[in-house]
Order: structure tokens, then sequence, then C-alpha cells
């Protein structure tokens, strides 16, 4: 064998090794049908979370309703006294029964308001009807008495026609004529005497049926019930009687319309009080309520004993806080300006919120909340007037859920 073959056979055998050692690859399958279905239900799943996460996030932002902060302008006036004195009724009464009786039915609690002419009490009115049903019967009796006695005027106012006609013909004595005139006569005073009786029978009814209306005992007048003075059983009298034990009213009844304040005024300061005078008052269980007033009238007398005059002060507009006997601080104006035009903010009650002992409100910007502390000069109708605090203009949320906070984002709806 040449050299050159034996060279060409080494070249084959190296080559039929490498094949040998070649890794074999199968070819990649194509992607069926199935798995590109379920690359579009997650693409699907992932969208409807995103939508879900949007919608749940739009509706848990709470809906607050707004209104705006308004600017008025008022007129101060100078204070030229300051004086102190207490609410008063003007109308107010203790209502009793005209009798002394025991009381068998109360229909009144302390609180309850009452009609003019209500029934408040009934007492018991056992002998007093039984009095009324005698007079009643009497009464019947002398109704019943005349009508025999008019039957005999009757009778004989016929038969003195027929003895005058008789002597006129001289048929009868005048003895006779005399007779028959004189029961004529007779009777008919009877019979004014029956009527006269049936006159005081039906008086004496009428004064038995105003004693039992009397066991009944009505409201004078509208008002509301501030004390109960009496129980079932008790005796009740218009005077004091019995040692103490004998109630002298059913309970107190008070006009609230017709409250006003009672001031007494040292004399040597009336000269600064007129009436028509301009007042404001403060209660003093609402030290920060100050209530429009006007000087009623000035009582023309003085107390030698205390040096004072009273005046009377009525309430430009009652309001139900206002109670009798209530203490209250007044101060009379003179009508002056002093500091021109002040401005003040209102806002709608509803805004006005409690929170760790501050008066505040939220305020709305740009769909944010923002919590404001606030200074409270009035507070009436519906409204509260503010000092300080807020911006005229600005926002606030006058409804909407008790959890708003600071800085929460929230739809603003008018």
């Amino acid at each position: 064998m040449s050299a050159g073959e034996h060279l060409s056979r080494m070249v084959d055998m190296d080559t039929s090794k490498l094949d040998q050692l070649r890794i074999e690859r199968t070819p990649e399958a194509e992607p069926s049908g199935i798995q590109w279905w379920w690359v579009l239900v997650a693409v699907a799943l992932v969208s409807a979370g995103v939508c879900a996460w949007w919608w749940y996030g739009q509706s848990a932002i709470p809906q607050v309703r707004t209104a705006p902060v308004r600017q008025v302008s008022t007129q101060v006036a100078s204070t030229v006294l300051n004086a102190s004195g207490y609410v008063t009724a003007r109308r107010q009464a203790t209502v009793s029964s005209e009798m002394t009786g025991k009381v068998t039915e109360v229909l009144i609690e302390e609180g309850m308001t009452v009609e003019e002419g209500q029934i408040l009490a009934r007492l018991d009115d056992a002998n007093i009807r039984a009095a009324y049903n005698l007079a009643e019967a009497q009464r019947v009796a002398a109704t019943s008495t005349l009508a025999e006695t008019a039957a005999l005027l009757d009778e004989a106012r016929a038969n003195l026609a027929r003895t005058q006609n008789l002597v006129a013909r001289e048929l009868a004595s005048a003895a006779e004529l005399d007779r028959a005139r004189a029961a004529a006569d007779s009777l008919a005073a009877r019979y004014a005497g029956k009527q006269a009786d049936i006159v005081v029978a039906e008086k004496n009814l009428e004064v038995w049926a105003e004693q039992l209306r009397d066991t009944i005992i009505r409201a004078p007048f509208t008002g509301v019930v501030v004390a109960k003075n009496a129980q079932p059983g008790e005796m009740i009298s218009p005077v004091s009687a019995g040692g103490g034990f004998t109630r002298t009213g059913i309970g107190t009844l008070v006009d609230m319309s017709s409250l006003e304040i009672e001031i007494d005024v040292n004399e040597a300061y009336i000269n600064r009080v007129s009436a028509g005078q301009k007042v404001v008052a403060t209660l003093d269980a609402y030290p920060d309520w100050q209530i429009p007033c006007t000087v009623i009238a000035i009582i023309p007398t003085a107390d030698r004993q205390r040096a004072t005059v009273e005046v009377r002060v009525g309430f430009d507009q009652l309001d139900p806080r206002i109670l009798p006997d209530m203490g209250v601080k007044v101060a009379f104006q003179d009508g002056v300006e002093t500091q021109g035009d002040r401005q003040r903010l209102i806002i709608p009650a509803t805004a006005l919120r409690r929170q760790d002992g501050l008066d505040v409100v939220f305020v709305v910007t740009d769909n944010r909340l923002e919590r404001r502390a606030v200074a409270v000069s009035e507070q009436r109708d519906g409204e509260v007037q503010l000092e300080s605090g807020l911006i005229a203009g600005e926002r606030v949320v006058v409804s909407g859920p008790d959890s708003l906070i600071d800085g929460a984002r929230v739809k603003e709806t008018q």
C-alpha cells in the first residue's frame, strides 16, 4: 500500500468517528391553539382586575355636599350700661279650684303643653251631683203642679162668667157672684205663685250646675306646666286651710310666649336707659349666644331700700332654650356706630362640628379636605356667624359621613 492511500484511509476513519460524536436534534414543535387561548384568558383577567381596582377606588371616595362661606356686614353699637337680671314670665298662674274638694283625677305632668280650656283635674262631685238631681226633681214637680193650677184656674174663670150671666138675668144673687170672683182671683194668684216657684227651681238648678262645673279645673290660658302640686286623694282649696294639709293649687302654668327679662338698674344710671332701646342679652347657660332684645318699659317708681328702678326687656325673637328664672346679663346699646361695619362670615349650622373640644369645619379644596378651627360669634336660625377661621367664598362641608378626616379625598356635590 502506498503512502497516499494510507493517508486517505486514516482521514476517512477520523471522519466516521466525528460523525458518531454528533448530537441529533429533533425539530421544535409549533405552538398549539390551546396555549394561545390560555394567554388570552390571562390578559382578560388582568384587565378585569385593573377595571375593578379603578371602580372600587372611585366608589370608595365619600361624597359630600358643600356650601360657600358668605360674608355680611353688621353695624356695631357701643354699650352704655351693663346689668344683670332674670327671665320672667309675664303670664304665669297657679291653677286652683273655686271650691274646696277632694281631688279625684289629675291630668297634667311637668313639661306638658296645654291649651286654653283643657281639663287639668277633676274633684269629687258626688254630693254636688246629688243636690243637682234634687233641684232637677223640684223643678219637675213645680212644673207639674203649675199645670194642675192652670186647669183649676180655667174652671174658676168659666164659673165666674156663668155666674155673671145669671146675675145679669137676675137668676143668681150677688153673693154667688162674689164667691165665683174670689175663687177665680185666688186660683190666679196661686198660678202666679207656681210660676215663681218654677223660676226659683230653675235658678237653684243653675246654681248646682255651676258647682258641678267648678269640680272640673280647666287651663285659663295656653301654656306649659312647670309644676304639679296635687295628687288624687288630696284636698284642694282656693285658700289655705286645714292646718297645711290642704293644697291651694293643682299646678303652675306658664305662658312661654310672654317671657321677658326683668332687670333692676341702679337709679344713678337709669338715665342711660330708655324705652325702645336696643339690648344684647346673654344667658348664663349659653354664654356664647347673643340675643337681640328691646327695652319694653321703665317702671315709673324706684325701690327705696335698694335704690334701683325696674326695667322690662323683651326678646326680639323667642327660642325654646329660653326658660323662666334663667340668669341673664344684658348690655344696653346707644345705637351709635363706633367701629363702622364689621365683616362677619356666615355658614350653615350643619357645617359646624365639634372635635377635640373645638369648633371645626371641613373645607374642600381640589377635592381634598382641610380641617379648620373656627371662632363662633353667634348661632341662630340655622346659621352660624364666625369671627375667624375661614375666607369668604371657600366651600365647607354641610353634609357627609361622620368619618371625615383632614387630607381625605372626597367627591364634592352642591
